[in-house]
């Protein structure tokens, strides 16, 4: 038996062997699964027989990050197999605790653009908005985890305070991503009270939230939380699936939930050896994303944070991949393969390389066979006045 039949089945195992004591309503309940989260070795090893590897892993990170699996997400491992997809995001390995060249405590260069302590300010017109600092799970490719380890301790409610209030001083935000940590761990009232200070600034047009929660614990995406949300259109959830076995029933509800209250869903997925590193387990993601009406937008490189050498992929995979799906799956399957530059530079998308040469009357193309295309060029060239500047004149 393979694929999604046995899968289910696996899961339906693992909940009654290593939940059994949990009814029906509990398992449904978002904070009953934060309650029972796992949180040490010891408790993560009666549930799970972890390999030499792994048990090395959780000690020798134990000081390094935290380690975090809701009941939920723990049923999708498959406790025979270490490199299950969903068991490497999850559980740590010995190689996590090492620090290779060229790896950094703030991969992304958001603290040298920190204004105030829950501000990142990079790009023109967008920032990002800490709202907390802990996960439903401690993805293991965590890119903040200098945040999320703990280490900073909590966002309090004053430093939002100052967050909103920098967001009214700087008239050219218009749109704010609200990250951390998850901010769908917040309760839905104070979910609320933060989106609707955010909603009060009048030049900022755009809100997102970034969160894992619909993949990791859907039971938080309830018809409440559904419904406030839906208050602060235009606003949208970007997500993170990362393989074609996170997406269950619970997930699929949980988006289809959002979207049936008209909030648009996008998945941002990372790409990581053994996890996803393949164009068959991408395709696989992206065209599953689509059956729930999540749009695939990003596919990221891995960025450097410390300790992730070891699930990282030469940039090259990337590019093949998406050769891999472009012409051979609809185009909104295919996502934007990203790379945000070390130390801050941002986001740059890389792509495969169609074009073959460029001559004086035409230009040649390969297709997505491999095949020649000539696409001649126009005689007027000159577009130095182009019609939509004067326009806007």
């Amino acid at each position: 038996m393979t694929g999604a039949p046995r899968q289910s089945i696996l899961r339906a195992l693992m909940r009654r062997r290593v939940f059994r004591e949990a009814s029906d309503e509990e398992w449904r309940d978002w904070r009953w699964q934060l309650r029972h989260s796992v949180r040490s070795l010891e408790e993560l090893a009666r549930l799970v027989p972890l390999t030499e590897d792994e048990r090395r892993g959780c000690l020798e990170t134990k000081e390094i990050f935290r380690l975090g699996i809701s009941p939920y997400y723990l049923s999708l491992i498959d406790p025979e197999h270490p490199f299950c997809p969903v068991r490497m995001q999850a559980i740590p390995r010995g190689a996590e605790a090492l620090r290779s060249p060229g790896e950094l405590r703030d991969p992304l260069g958001e603290d040298r653009h920190r204004p105030v302590r829950a501000i990142v300010h990079k790009y023109p017109d967008r920032v990002l908005l800490l709202a907390l600092d802990h996960c439903p799970v401690y993805c293991r490719h965590c890119t903040r985890r200098r945040i999320t380890s703990g280490e900073e301790g909590g966002i309090s409610r004053e430093e939002l305070d100052e967050a909103v209030a920098y967001l009214r001083e700087h008239r050219e935000v218009r749109d704010v991503l609200v990250s951390g940590g998850d901010p769908l761990l917040l309760s839905t009232a104070r979910l609320v009270e933060l989106l609707e200070q955010i909603r009060a600034v009048p030049h900022v047009e755009i809100i997102r939230i970034g969160t894992r929660v619909p993949v990791c614990l859907p039971m938080r995406i309830d018809e409440e939380l559904a419904r406030a949300l839906r208050r602060f259109a235009p606003l949208f959830v970007v997500t993170h699936f990362n393989h074609a076995k996170e997406v269950t029933p619970e997930a699929r509800e949980a988006c289809e939930l959002l979207v049936d209250h008209g909030i648009p869903v996008e998945n941002q997925a990372v790409l990581m050896r053994r996890v996803n590193s393949s164009a068959r387990a991408i395709k696989d993601l992206m065209q599953k994303c689509l059956t729930m009406r999540v749009r695939p937008y990003y596919l990221h490189q891995m960025d450097l944070a410390e300790g992730l050498e070891h699930l990282r992929t030469p940039l090259q995979k990337g590019i093949e991949i998406l050769g891999a799906l472009r012409g051979w799956t609809s185009g909104l399957a295919v996502p934007h393969l990203a790379v945000d530059l070390p130390g801050g530079g941002g986001k740059v998308t890389l792509q495969p390389d169609y074009l073959l040469e460029r001559r004086e009357r035409e230009t040649l193309l390969k297709s997505y066979r491999g095949e020649t295309y000539s696409y001649p060029e126009p005689r007027e060239t000159d577009c130095s006045v182009p019609y939509d500047e004067v326009y806007y004149r």
